[in-house]
């Protein structure tokens, strides 16, 4: 759970989200198309689901998805047979599913997985609460526990996702033992794994431990600091995956009310990477205290305010699959637990990134996972389901162009907006981030209202029809510190909007 201010119906099933990474090795080129000219969309193909929060997808020519449910079962679906009634695994007598977010977490398939039919899962184990790192072999059913790290505290901020590197070492998210605020201080410690990624070696044994630390992690060997560490500053990273065509890491890390982040780690940059959190929430300092003014933190590459309507980031997959490529290839989608908001990142090839809204999944998606071949699934909390996602080509049926004149610590914005599409609007809503340190003043031609850093600007009555093909105008002004850029997405009624700057 990221402690946010929701009610106990939203507070299912957050932090129980583990994200299957596909092991694809080849990038694809990158599309053409604009992310504002893509829809995502869900197609329902299982139901009866309890409360999925993972799926893994076993590359053994047998077309089968496993997915984890929380008590500490795992289902099997075939899409020729749909939903085994019966689990694969079960390991409910060792699973602590008490409170709303502890229980089976995560899974990981091993990289041999076809040979060896040995996996890697993550839980909350009895009696204690404990986030477990355990193998299990299918074969035998037998769990063999490898890690422990206390979590005793608060049931909240387990983590709990698991990944193979394209290195072959297994990675592992433990949140920062909950709560709120970081009381433990976790997140800049070093002495605990609470607010990791850790990476290990789970192919052999080193000493009394039942896996090996890796000699290149940055803190193997350093004195007061656990060596199994590889990127420490998480808050609750409990969604991540590894993009396998070039080895970098995707860090979903859900913020503690005011910023959601996703950080894209590439590989020469992750060992020792410091997220940030509890010196940082995104891109503000959340507590000072935990600042170090000698410290290199990583910046996300994306934060979105709860004032979307969001509360808990669900961070997903480069999509690298053969169907849609020349649409999504290499493209980072994500989603969002309350505002099912389907999140789209690519790189612009400048050291920046495009990102747009694709429409949403149905609610309540607590997972992404992929297929061998990369093409996606999510899974939704309540009412249970798994869900095939695909993609198509629609014409946006807005069109905004900005005209700016700024100055100083100021800047006007006039905005005209077409109607594109084929069927007249009739009252329009226009939603848009400000960059950071942007103020509304003032605003003409619509009834506007800012919230954090995102805005609603709605149609006035002179100007709420808009026939195909026509258009209005509309603006604002804003005071700035030293950012006078533009939004960089807008939609129209919940539709993306192309833009021309």
């Amino acid at each position: 759970m990221p402690g946010k201010r929701w009610a106990a119906s939203t507070l299912l099933a957050l932090s129980l989200l583990a994200v299957g990474t596909p092991p694809q090795a080849a990038a694809s080129a990158a599309p053409e198309v604009p992310l504002e000219e893509i829809n995502a969309v869900t197609t329902q193909v299982a139901f009866g689901l309890r409360r999925p929060v993972a799926i893994a997808a076993p590359d053994d020519g047998t077309d089968r998805l496993f997915i984890v449910e929380k008590r500490g079962t795992v289902r099997v679906y075939h899409p020729d047979t749909g939903l085994a009634p019966d689990p694969i695994i079960d390991i409910t007598s060792s699973v602590d599913e008490s409170g709303n977010e502890r229980g089976l977490l995560g899974i990981a398939l091993s990289p041999g997985f076809a040979d060896d039919h040995e996996l890697h899962l993550a839980y909350t184990a009895l009696p204690d609460g404990a986030v477990t790192l355990a193998r299990y072999d299918m074969d035998d059913e037998s769990l063999d526990p490898l890690l422990a790290q206390e979590h005793g505290e608060n049931t909240n901020h387990n983590g709990g996702d698991l990944a193979f590197g394209t290195d072959g070492m297994l990675y592992m998210s433990i949140g920062d033992g909950g709560g709120s605020g970081d009381p433990f201080d976790s997140g800049q410690r070093l002495d605990t794994l609470l607010g990791k990624i850790l990476r290990i070696d789970v192919s052999r044994t080193c000493g009394d431990l039942a896996y090996c630390v890796p000699g290149d992690n940055p803190f193997a060997g350093v004195a007061g600091a656990r060596g199994e560490i590889w990127m420490y500053g998480g808050r609750n990273p409990w969604r991540f995956s590894v993009d396998h065509a070039d080895g970098s890491m995707w860090i979903a890390d859900v913020g503690q009310g005011r910023w959601e982040e996703i950080n894209h780690v590439k590989p020469g940059d992750q060992a020792g990477a410091n997220l940030g959190w509890s010196c940082f929430e995104g891109f503000e300092v959340f507590d000072e205290a935990q600042c170090r003014p000698d410290e290199t933190y990583t910046k996300p590459v994306f934060t979105y305010s709860p004032h979307t309507g969001g509360c808990a980031v669900i961070g997903g997959e480069v999509y690298r699959g053969e169907q849609f490529a020349d649409l999504v290839g290499g493209t980072y989608l994500a989603t969002d637990y309350c505002s099912s908001t389907v999140w789209a990142l690519r790189e612009d090839g400048e050291g920046g990134y495009q990102q747009a809204e694709l429409g949403q999944t149905p609610t309540q998606v607590t997972a992404f996972g992929a297929t061998p071949e990369g093409e996606l699934y999510v899974v939704n909390d309540l009412p249970g389901g798994l869900h095939r996602v695909t993609f198509e080509r629609a014409t946006p049926t807005c069109h905004v162009r900005y005209v700016k004149q700024a100055w100083g610590t100021g800047m006007t914005v006039d905005l005209t907006i077409t109607n594109t599409g084929a069927a007249p609007i009739n009252g329009w809503t226009l939603r848009f981030p400000l960059p950071r340190g942007q103020q509304v003043v003032s605003d003409w031609n619509t009834d506007l209202t800012q919230s954090g850093d995102m805005v609603t600007a709605a149609s006035a009555a002179h100007n709420a029809a808009i026939a195909p093909g026509a258009s209005v105008t509309m603006g604002y002004l804003v005071s700035h510190t030293g950012d006078s850029s533009l939004p960089s997405r807008i939609s129209l009624n919940r539709d993306a909007c192309s833009v021309t700057r």
